[in-house]
């Protein structure tokens, strides 16, 4: 099933993997994604190996609708990427009975190479001072138009090409463990936070699985995180959670609730629109 847009590399490899397997691929029809778009298309698909990749706010919309989730069990494996997944996310998934498979990588990988902490195919992985590095066949020659931003973040090492993604994580037993972007760090009164870690603790509270956390500028911390949520939960709650957990220069500011999250054509959410409404 192909339910996401095809100028993005995710999409446009649901299309080469459904060439490489000899199948038409059944796209969802009639607009923005939806569960009744979705159920619609799995209905069409008229075969036993199902399979779909979807972002993470799409798994969360096909959770919370019977129909969808009925449909979503039906299928051989939901590959999940994009962004990180939240642990609660996961397990509601697994718990449901739903067969998820989360992948990693960017377009400059040609999409996932590392399916639930294991690189694929020829890909391979390390882990320099604290950054995640991918090599193997699938990689960009570069950025066009941009030798100095491809020195910096192609290279060799021990005789091999690498992509050095600029995400944190570790590697243990040949399972990779990603932390977040390492330049998506604010510093609040001189203490370093890393965003996706804030966003982690908020999104395994109940009602925060699609929480979103930005930067914010503060006049006496210099910055602070600002979180946002279309769902519906114990604001101090959630809060004191990250605090607990994380200090308290990682607490968030507030914690905003939308109708709706902004997002890009990808499904991701839009930073740069919550950022400008935080600074608001």
């Amino acid at each position: 099933m192909l339910a996401l847009p095809t100028h993005y590399i995710a999409g446009l490899n649901v299309l080469v993997r459904s060439f490489a397997a000899g199948v038409d691929p059944v796209e969802l029809e009639g607009g923005p994604f939806t569960a009744a778009r979705f159920v619609d298309a799995a209905r069409r698909l008229g075969i036993p190996e199902r399979l779909v990749a979807l972002v993470p706010a799409q798994l969360a919309t096909l959770l919370d609708d019977r129909n969808a989730l009925t449909e979503l069990r039906r299928f051989q494996a939901v590959l999940v990427g994009g962004q990180a997944t939240p642990a609660t996310l996961a397990a509601q998934a697994a718990d449901a009975g739903v067969r998820l498979v989360r992948s990693y990588g960017s377009s400059e990988t040609s999409g996932g190479c590392v399916y639930d902490g294991r690189p694929v195919g020829g890909a391979t992985v390390r882990v320099e001072d604290g950054e995640v590095w991918l090599g193997g066949p699938s990689l960009a020659e570069g950025y066009l138009g941009d030798p100095g931003l491809t020195a910096e973040r192609f290279v060799m090492h021990g005789g091999a090409r690498w992509f050095r993604t600029a995400d944190g994580g570790s590697l243990r037993d040949g399972m990779l463990t990603v932390t977040g972007r390492r330049d998506d760090v604010l510093i609040s009164g001189g203490v370093k936070v890393a965003l996706a870690e804030i966003e982690r603790v908020l999104r395994e509270q109940p009602g925060l699985q699609d929480a979103v956390v930005v930067a914010a500028p503060d006049p006496r911390w210099g910055e602070t995180p600002v979180a946002f949520t279309a769902g519906y939960a114990d604001t101090q709650a959630a809060i004191a959670a990250v605090g607990a957990e994380l200090g308290a220069a990682a607490r968030p500011a507030r914690l905003v609730h939308l109708d709706a999250l902004p997002e890009l054509p990808s499904g991701k959410p839009d930073r740069r629109a919550l950022a400008e409404l935080a600074r608001g």
